[in-house]
């Protein structure tokens, strides 16, 4: 991106992201560890690359027309990317989001002019803990919207657009930013489409670079573990659900981290680092430092630091 002219709008502010060597948090491992800061783009997460990339492609296809309402489940993060997209593109948005996510991020969709429907937890669920139960209700109230309001659903755990954005521009940016160096991808899973698209990509440049996938350790649905606490705190993924858009073929291994683990790299990350990333941050880290330590000794991992710790700020994460 060339900064030292005028941009036409904030949608060319999205995508080439700096990486950064985390040389502190390795410096007694044996390895790199690249980290790509997605919260460089304007909504300050990943997400913004798959809310334009849905939109730009839904507007090639005729999916999307002139002034129709877009409406979309989200934890927040799409939500603001799309958001950003709508607001310059001239469409409504309406977020549809539990309220056991972080309120940081229903407020900001609201600053970008979206409409934020906050739907309530299941019975048994806890603020700050989403689960696949919780998800099927802010499903079940999307669905309701897109019929009322004739809306275009963005439909991210299905729309391969999602991948897209991951495939032929995130996972080529790690690839030309690390040189060609890296040797290992890791990646928390959400929807899957920053995992698979990335995947695809550095495997087209080296077939023989392993990939394995993030879960939360007492929810590990996706590895086939019992499912012991659906509760973790790792907002934006970890659903213990089918994911449509996952290519397990591309999963080398699964890499299981605790809530502790999560919160405790991230704090690292911001005390040693100064990278002030969220949650799944933290667990990416923590991946690639237990992978560093265990079977990828001397290896070069890629992460992405998908969102700012700004976005937490009324949880535990950083009391």
């Amino acid at each position: 991106m060339n900064y030292r002219k005028a941009l036409s709008s904030m949608l060319e502010t999205i995508g080439n992201t700096p990486m950064v060597k985390l040389s502190r948090l390795t410096r007694e491992l044996d390895g790199e560890i690249f980290a790509k800061i997605e919260y460089y783009n304007p909504g300050f997460s990943k997400k913004d690359r798959i809310g334009l990339q849905i939109i730009e492609d839904a507007e090639k296809q005729g999916k999307l027309k002139k002034g129709q309402p877009v409406v979309e489940l989200t934890s927040g993060n799409t939500g603001t990317g799309l958001a950003i997209a709508c607001a310059i593109k001239g469409y409504p948005f309406i977020a549809v989001m539990s309220k056991g996510n972080s309120i940081e991020r229903a407020r900001m969709m609201k600053a970008l002019g979206a409409r934020v429907v906050l739907v309530d937890q299941a019975e048994n669920s806890i603020p700050g803990h989403v689960t696949g139960e919780d998800l099927a209700l802010v499903e079940k109230e999307t669905q309701r919207l897109v019929k009322e309001l004739n809306a275009f659903r963005a439909d991210q755990f299905n729309n391969p657009s999602n991948v897209y954005a991951h495939e032929y521009y995130t996972g080529e940016e790690i690839w030309e930013q690390s040189e060609g160096k890296v040797d290992v991808f890791v990646d928390f899973v959400g929807t899957a489409g920053s995992f698979v698209g990335c995947a695809r990509a550095l495997k087209k440049h080296n077939p023989n670079i392993r990939c394995y996938l993030a879960e939360p350790k007492n929810a590990a649905y996706l590895s086939g573990h019992d499912v012991s606490n659906p509760h973790h705190k790792i907002q934006g993924g970890g659903y213990c659900m089918d994911l449509p858009l996952l290519d397990k073929s591309l999963v080398e291994d699964y890499v299981l981290i605790s809530d502790e683990e999560a919160i405790q790299t991230a704090r690292r990350l911001a005390r040693e680092e100064a990278i002030f990333g969220g949650y799944s941050s933290g667990a990416n880290v923590a991946a690639a430092l237990k992978l560093l330590r265990e079977k990828e000794q001397g290896k070069n991992i890629a992460v992405l630091i998908n969102d700012s710790g700004l976005k937490y700020m009324s949880t535990d994460l950083f009391e």
